[in-house]
């Protein structure tokens, strides 16, 4: 029987009328067969996400504060959502009791404690959707990570799917065609038994790791819009909608600022050619964007224009530089060796730069960087530059596009904005520019007019 993949996020999931309109989209096609699940996010009325309100849970609780406000919140979430549509109140405490002996557990390692208790979200709301369904008359089953055998690395937060865990989900197969299952988001088993959570959003790549382990047809990701835009819409008005990409073009998309989609949930996707969709649950009719292994010629060279702030760079000048063997090696091994990982490293004749997120950074940790670039390398001269925001101008189709570096520059200049670095990768499928964070907005609009308009 073929399977579609549906991942559910948090903002259709956080009302009544949410589940309600998930549930009658399982019913819409019978090939819906295993549904992943994220914690209710926000909604009208509604200004936290029960994810949020866990982590603040777990904070008070390690600082030994008390959090009991807190708790109620999260459990009257799921009462109000669930209990008018036909789940008992006795089913509901009895899931939701599961969170109270979360929070017994033992605090040394708080890494760990946080995981056991923010995955709770996903975890409770999977729990309850299975007896909502069974309620309505469909044969539903939830499966826990551990049930189903989602192994992962014990990185706390961070956690990735170990290998072992595709085979093993893929004894599931017989079970979807007998029932629905219902799997919660966003988290994964230890091989020591600890839950693991994947990174913020991580409920993406739960469905991306079931879809490859299940041979799905499609894995369908409903969320609270209509799919993908070919710039931000909180900078551009009614940007236009991407009917169809490729995933390396969403890797690319997903890299600087477009936050629609998990960026490590595009791989186990595409290693099958499994097609993506994302849709909006609230409006089923609009196809949404497909993201897919190939996409027709007749489309747009270029299919988006990302962008994203906080960047900070290490500028060095040294004279002979490209003579010297190793110097670009010596320098990557500074960042290496401080646990930093950089972005970009475009160079010049006699100079380099390293771009990388300035988040990772501290003065402490700036003043450590130029002490031993100066010490090992003896450049000329080293500046820093913070506030940089980048530009990426995306379309596979730019590999046989004639003059788009042309247009960028032209628009660029245009809108007064200075380019202060520029980088194409390798695969020529993106062309990315480093500006002032200042002028972030009005490059995106200059190039959204030139190449959409």
């Amino acid at each position: 029987m073929e399977c579609i993949v549906c991942k559910f996020g948090g903002s259709s999931l956080a009302t009544t009328g949410g589940i309600q309109q998930a549930a009658s989209l399982l019913k819409q096609n019978p090939a819906r067969r295993c549904i992943v699940l994220s914690a209710p996010g926000k909604a009208p009325g509604i200004t936290i996400k029960v994810t949020d309100l866990l982590i603040a849970i777990v904070k008070k609780s390690l600082d030994n504060r008390n959090c009991s406000g807190e708790i109620e919140q999260v459990k009257q979430r799921y009462r109000d959502i669930y209990i008018s549509l036909g789940v008992s109140g006795d089913t509901c405490e009895n899931v939701l009791s599961d969170l109270d002996e979360r929070l017994s557990f033992p605090r040394e390692n708080r890494d760990k404690y946080r995981d056991w208790v923010v995955a709770a979200g996903e975890d409770l709301n999977a729990r309850l959707f299975a007896h909502y369904l069974s309620a309505e008359g469909m044969t539903a089953r939830y499966i826990s990570p551990g049930d189903g055998g989602l192994f992962v690395t014990d990185t706390f937060g961070d956690a990735q799917p170990l290998p072992e865990s595709s085979l093993n989900l893929a004894s599931l197969k017989q079970t979807c065609s007998d029932t629905i299952v219902v799997f919660p988001g966003f988290y994964g088993i230890t091989k020591s038994g600890d839950i693991a959570t994947f990174s913020r959003g991580g409920s993406d790549l739960t469905g991306a790791i079931l879809s490859d382990a299940l041979n799905a047809v499609e894995y369908e990701n409903w969320t609270d819009v209509d799919g993908i835009y070919c710039t931000n819409p909180k900078i551009v008005d009614s940007p236009m909608q991407i009917s169809a990409l490729t995933y390396k073009e969403m890797r690319e998309l997903s890299y600087i600022g477009f936050n629609v989609f998990h960026e490590e949930a595009v791989r186990p996707a595409m290693d099958k050619k499994i097609p993506i969709r994302l849709r909006n649950t609230f409006n089923p009719d609009n196809p949404g964007t497909l993201i897919a292994s190939r996409r027709l010629p007749s489309e747009r060279d270029i299919v988006g224009i990302a962008s994203g702030g906080g960047y900070a760079s290490f500028n060095l000048q040294k004279f002979l530089m490209n003579r010297e063997k190793g110097f670009g090696r010596r320098l990557l091994s500074i960042f290496e060796e401080m646990s930093l990982s950089y972005e970009h490293c475009p160079s010049g004749v006699d100079n380099i730069s390293v771009i990388l997120a300035q988040a990772q950074l501290t003065p402490e940790i700036v003043n450590t960087i130029i002490r031993r670039i100066e010490e090992s390398l003896q450049p000329d001269e080293i500046k820093t530059e913070f506030g940089i925001s980048l530009i990426a101008v995306v379309g596979e189709g730019l590999l046989h596009k004639i003059g788009v570096l042309a247009q960028t520059a032209h628009a660029l200049a245009d809108a007064n904005v200075n380019i202060k670095m520029a980088n194409q990768g390798s695969s020529e499928i993106s062309m990315i520019f480093g500006i002032d964070a200042s002028d972030e907005k009005r490059a995106v609009k200059a190039l959204y007019n030139t190449f959409f308009r």
